[in-house]
């Protein structure tokens, strides 16, 4: 009977701090040293989400915001116990949940995963491989990605949202390479459609020359951005390698 009766008020304990408006308070419980620990997870938890999400938690005003967070605390099952993957339980929340700011603000699980991103390459334990030399002729030689690099794609212009500019709408797709840099810093490059796709070939195919690579681009492609990108290719490499993305 005792483990039963302490077992149920930790679930009622548990309930009351996950929702507060709505489930009671366990009796025999202090008001003041309930309120102590409702405002302890509240206030971790959306000082967490704030950190992890800036331009997200800029754009949505802030009674908005404490209701979103409210929700989250209140509706999601997180399926780990690290308070350091809380950003990673919230971008889930978002997109499994029709939250109706979702509608105000379509955008938001686009920016939501770009800034999961960013955090992501912020504390990954990876390391970039050493530098490498280039060749004077690239076609020939095999190249890999950076392992703190990632291709992303997304239909809002998501690097680009802030306060000052909320679109409503979007026709375009963005394309983006975010990496991290041998200084640590969390840097993107934004690509065009042909550039990012020749690059999702060279990642998931790293056994081919860049010469086959092409090959397999011109399959997919027009023949006016073929030409294009097979003539800037020396180039657009060289970038790359200079910044520490490819390797030979």
């Amino acid at each position: 009977m005792t483990s039963y009766s302490f077992q149920n008020t930790q679930f009622n304990f548990t309930k009351y701090l996950r929702d507060p408006e709505v489930h009671p308070k366990p009796e025999n419980l202090p008001d003041e040293r309930m309120q102590i620990y409702v405002d302890l997870i509240y206030n971790n938890i959306e000082g967490f989400l704030s950190g992890a999400f800036p331009v997200l938690r800029s754009i949505i005003p802030d009674e908005k915001w404490h209701k979103l967070t409210r929700d989250f605390i209140r509706a999601h099952q997180a399926q780990t116990p690290y308070f350091l993957e809380i950003s990673q339980e919230f971008l889930t929340y978002l997109f499994q949940t029709d939250h109706q700011l979702i509608d105000e603000f379509p955008f938001m699980r686009a920016l939501a995963h770009y800034e999961w991103v960013e955090l992501a390459l912020d504390v990954s334990r990876d390391e970039l491989p050493p530098e490498t030399s280039m060749p004077d002729s690239i076609e020939n030689h095999q190249i890999s990605l950076s392992p703190l690099a990632v291709l992303l794609s997304y239909p809002w212009p998501v690097h680009q949202l802030s306060v000052s500019f909320i679109p409503k709408s979007s026709n375009t797709t963005t394309y983006l390479l975010v990496y991290r840099n041998r200084h640590y810093q969390i840097q993107f490059m934004e690509l065009s459609a042909t550039s990012s796709r020749l690059l999702q070939l060279c990642r998931d195919n790293p056994q081919l020359t860049i010469r086959d690579q092409l090959i397999l681009l011109k399959k997919e492609i027009d023949n006016s951005a073929f030409s294009l990108i097979q003539n800037q290719v020396n180039t657009f490499f060289q970038h790359l390698h200079s910044l520490g993305l490819v390797f030979f």
